[in-house]
């Protein structure tokens, strides 16, 4: 499986893609940087990936990462959203679940909105 390294302010984190056309469109448009926008415990950024759905979830697991198609965006949820009902994590709308980050996600809840973020590749 395709490993990716995401520095996001000052956290630094890898994550697992999995088998998707999703997570081979994202590898191969690496590397990205853009700018980090918050949604209760999640973070999201355009790409510049333009894909539809591929087997979207309305609900996600803690550490997942998303793409989410309405906005071109790579989404990182390490806890509850907004829209979430009790404890589970619901983004905005489907996602397409491409990857799962490695350790423990909530290091993201220190990302704050503005901040710089970069995905690159790991050999």
């Amino acid at each position: 499986m395709p490993r990716i390294k995401i520095t996001a302010g000052d956290v630094v984190a890898f994550a697992e893609l999995n088998e998707t056309a999703t997570a081979e469109a994202i590898w191969n448009a690496l590397p990205i940087e853009a700018r980090v926008n918050t949604w209760g415990d999640e973070i999201y950024f355009s790409i510049p990936v333009y894909l539809e759905e591929e087997n979207a979830q309305a609900i996600v697991e803690k550490g997942d990462l998303g793409y989410w198609p309405s906005g071109n965006a790579f989404c990182i949820f390490f806890g509850r959203t907004p829209a979430s009902r009790g404890d589970e994590i619901r983004p905005a709308s489907p996602v397409n679940v491409f990857g799962h980050l490695e350790g423990d996600p909530t290091i993201f809840k220190s990302v704050r909105s503005g901040e710089k973020v970069m995905l690159e590749r790991v050999e």
